[in-house]
């Protein structure tokens, strides 16, 4: 199955959140949400404030992180996130996102961050 795999990062200016191997990506970008599959053509991307980034590892573990913006390169071989921030989703509090979320200005860096997090955990469960 090696050959249906490829090389994933996600990087913040203060950390590297992942680098191993993945099957599928998932990412929101300002045109859309996409997915990405061993050999995808390359791209560049600009990830949405907001938003989500999903892995599916070599062994079918899925993976997800909110990110507030950056960018997404990917090519033949690699997919490189780089994220202005990312957090990974696996113990976000649902309710106190929830209430962030609704007592946020729309737009807001609040906001953002409440409906990334909230969309990386579900995204976790689909």
């Amino acid at each position: 199955m090696a050959d249906k795999s490829f090389h994933v990062e996600v990087v913040s200016p203060d950390q590297e959140l992942y680098s191993g191997q993945a099957t599928f990506v998932i990412a929101q970008t300002t045109v859309g949400e996409l997915g990405v599959l061993a050999g995808h053509e390359p791209l560049l991307g600009e990830l949405v404030p907001g938003g989500f980034v999903v892995i599916v590892e070599e062994n079918g573990d899925r993976k997800a992180a909110a990110v507030e913006g950056g960018f997404l390169s990917v090519t033949g071989e690699r997919v490189t996130i780089l994220a202005d921030t990312a957090e990974w989703a696996d113990d976000v509090d649902v309710a106190a996102q929830r209430s962030a979320l609704e007592s946020a200005e729309p737009g807001s860096a609040e906001f953002n961050h409440a409906h990334a997090l909230l969309t990386a955990a579900e995204s976790l469960h689909k």
